[in-house]
């Protein structure tokens, strides 16, 4: 895991099982970037990157909607028990994630249709999913020139036409209000994946007349609203200086084979305060 000496050539794989995408470590993803800068850090990153996790339950029904939504993605198998309480419902659904398949139980799978459904009925979002107007889940390599580091993406659809490029990123959520979507953009650092991927997409010359990065979140609970936007240049802009900030960690990490964590090599102990806002307001009420 180096960065590239040589500039490589943009590639653009369809067909790329997603499995094989993510446990690339000749390059770095969005997700790898987000999560070398605080709160997380190199040391964590590099552990995360050598020992994969376990599927998580949280991400299921997520899958199972990118599945339904764009025709590509996980499998899923539905598990025809109403909990995983009998001990014959854990073994399918353990055998379900072993098979590479997501396991729903059947109250999960008529929630996935419905959310489904409603992107497809929705006035934005179902003509941006329209069968046959993209490509979904294409896998895009090139490489950064100011540090020499191999980037990839994942579009979960990619739709090119005369003169307009879109990436369209679907995201399940708890809550798909437009304040909450603007703490998720915060929290998760989307603002970082919607610069990279329009970059990589524009890199690999699949947008000659530039790309336009556009966040679809569906609510995961009935009747499974949907808020479609698009962020503003000044947030793309922080996103794509944390994009860069990232990329020459990555690479004097990979460089020197050394994952510091948040502290780093110091010969004293540093201080730590509250929050800053906490600080503001505490000080005036007590000092």
């Amino acid at each position: 895991m180096t960065a590239a000496v040589e500039v490589e050539a943009p590639q653009i794989v369809d067909g790329l099982p997603a499995d094989e995408y993510h446990a690339d470590k000749t390059s770095i993803s969005s997700t790898g970037l987000r999560s070398l800068l605080a709160p997380g850090c190199p040391a964590q990153f590099k552990y995360d990157r050598d020992n994969p996790a376990a599927p998580k339950r949280e991400f299921d029904l997520g899958n199972a909607v990118h599945t339904l939504v764009l025709s590509e993605g996980h499998d899923f198998k539905v598990i025809d028990y109403p909990d995983y309480k009998k001990k014959d419902a854990q073994l399918q659904r353990d055998a379900a994630y072993a098979a590479g398949k997501v396991p729903l139980l059947p109250k999960e799978k008529k929630q996935v249709d419905a959310m489904a459904d409603a992107v497809r009925q929705h006035p934005l979002a179902g003509p941006l999913f329209a069968p046959g107007t993209g490509v979904a889940e294409r896998s895009i390599y090139w490489t950064d020139a100011a540090t020499g580091v191999r980037c990839r993406v994942r579009p979960d659809w990619l739709k090119q036409m005369p003169g307009l490029t879109l990436c369209v990123d679907i995201k399940t959520t708890k809550d798909a209000n437009p304040e909450a979507v603007s703490r998720a953009i915060r929290d998760y650092s989307y603002h970082q994946q919607d610069a990279f991927y329009t970059d990589g997409i524009e890199a690999a010359g699949l947008a000659p007349d530039g790309c336009r990065f556009i966040f679809v979140f569906i609510s995961k609970q009935a009747p499974h609203l949907i808020t479609v936007r698009e962020l503003t240049q000044q947030d793309r802009d922080i996103g794509r200086a944390r994009n860069e900030r990232a990329l020459r960690m990555y690479a004097d990490c990979a460089a020197s084979d050394q994952w510091p964590d948040w502290t780093g090599p110091v010969t004293e102990i540093p201080q730590i305060g509250m929050p800053s806002w906490d600080t503001i307001r505490q000080a005036e009420e007590y000092l």
